[in-house]
């Protein structure tokens, strides 16, 4: 019984806070989205860069 109490009372808290919460509008997150995105994709092809120039090296120095 005591636990029930406690988990009804952290649902509650939790639904207050949720209310506090300001969200995002949908442009803003459609924005964000895209510059994770964005960056992602700089990210990997800067790492698939190095990856294909370390392994030709590799290759013709060491292999």
């Amino acid at each position: 019984m005591k636990i029930l109490n406690k988990i009804i009372s952290f649902l509650k808290e939790v639904q207050l806070e949720m209310k506090k919460v300001n969200w995002p509008s949908r442009e803003e997150t459609i924005r964000y989205t895209l510059i994770v995105i964005g960056i992602s994709v700089v990210v990997a092809a800067f790492l698939g860069t190095l990856d294909y120039i370390f392994t030709t090296l590799l290759n013709k120095f060491v292999l």
